[in-house]
């Protein structure tokens, strides 16, 4: 810390030039957040000093966190629907394995069956609640392979896992076969929505994967990924409203006595800036920009395979992978395990960026 403070002028000098550093979200094909819409910004800035973590103090920023669950609740056909913001689908998977895990805690050597295609936080969730990891292989669609998620259920699973856009290759397991396999063995059942839960239900033609599904427990989606709100926003979604009062913990100091989040202080602003940009762009709106984005999509997959780079795998979501070994500075994009190209269609990926990547890949490999 400085001895003697900088002036604003100064301080903000050296800022920018640090912010300078970071990569141009135009040449940004690999992240699955975005920037944010700008009615979300406003909303940010509206917001800024509220504490989620303390509610009794900000009333009018908590009705409107239960609001945001209400919108999404009822986008996932369920409007009752219980839960809370979290700072993204990290900590929506861990309290969804917490819940699993407490509502088994008979069993003494729980497990979890999760497809190999799960995000890593499902290693960090395991490792922290002490939970053993049964992964499951994928078919050649890159989906879970639901005989083999079935044969890995046995007594002492706590929770079977389903995730709806794959964070590595956009595919969405079969969730109506896995609700059935889970309500059979009457097993908690996850879907991990992170990404594909602001996509899918504004597609035509997609399949079901929320609480229209009986055997759906919970739900996580990232309002800060195709939501388009500030960093961090993330929800976990619960059937039940009252599920996650067995996660309570005393609070004697606070406004409210009991909680059940797992981070403390808990900013307000991205909150209300997820409910801004659902409630200004509407069904209709968000339809139209998740239509543009898996129209660019197409559009980048139809180039790609014009160059000779076959797609790995037709996605169900916005997210593009291909067999090709590298791609022109200074184009930022990714490899899955797999070691196939990885791009994600995000609404700030335009057609224009789509078109201009095409133009320098083809001029690499020509």
């Amino acid at each position: 810390m400085l001895n003697k403070g900088c002036s604003e002028e100064e301080l903000f000098t050296f800022f920018s030039q640090k912010k300078r550093e970071d990569m141009d979200y135009n040449y940004i094909l690999s992240s699955m957040c975005t920037i944010p819409h700008p009615v979300a910004v406003r909303a940010h800035c509206m917001f800024m000093e509220t504490n989620l973590g303390d509610p009794g103090l900000f009333l009018g920023t908590a009705s409107l966190e239960k609001l945001l669950i209400m919108r999404l609740g009822t986008l996932f056909h369920l409007p009752e629907a219980g839960g809370y913001a979290t700072t993204g689908g990290t900590e929506s998977n861990i309290q969804a394995l917490r819940l699993a895990q407490v509502s088994k805690k008979e069993i003494t050597y729980p497990n979890v069956v999760v497809p190999e295609s799960a995000h890593f936080s499902f290693r960090k969730a395991c490792d922290l609640l002490c939970l053993e990891m049964r992964t499951v292989p994928l078919g050649k669609d890159f989906r879970m392979d639901t005989g083999e998620a079935a044969e890995q259920i046995d007594k002492n699973t706590v929770c079977l896992v389903g995730i709806a856009g794959s964070t590595e290759y956009g595919m969405v397991d079969p969730i109506a076969d896995l609700a059935k396999i889970a309500d059979s063995h009457d097993v908690f059942f996850h879907v991990d929505a992170a990404f594909g839960g602001l996509v899918l239900p504004f597609l035509n033609h997609s399949k079901p994967f929320d609480f229209s599904l009986p055997g759906v427990t919970t739900i996580a989606v990232d309002p800060h990924k195709m939501g388009m709100s500030t960093i961090p926003a993330g929800c976990l979604l619960t059937r039940r409203p009252d599920m996650l009062n067995s996660l309570n913990i005393e609070t004697p100091y606070l406004s409210v006595k009991q909680e059940y989040t797992l981070a403390g202080t808990r900013p307000g602003a991205p909150v209300v800036g997820a409910l801004a940009v659902l409630d200004y762009l509407g069904v209709q709106g968000m339809r139209a920009i998740i239509a543009g984005c898996m129209k660019n999509t197409e559009r980048l997959i139809a180039g790609m395979e014009i160059f000779g780079f076959p797609r790995a795998v037709t996605p169900d979501v916005n997210v593009a992978t291909f067999t090709c070994r590298e791609v022109p500075e200074p184009w930022k994009v990714s490899w899955t395990r797999h070691g196939h190209l990885r791009i994600v269609c995000m609404p700030h990926v335009h057609l224009d960026r789509i078109e201009a990547f095409l133009k320098d890949i083809g001029e690499m490999h020509a």
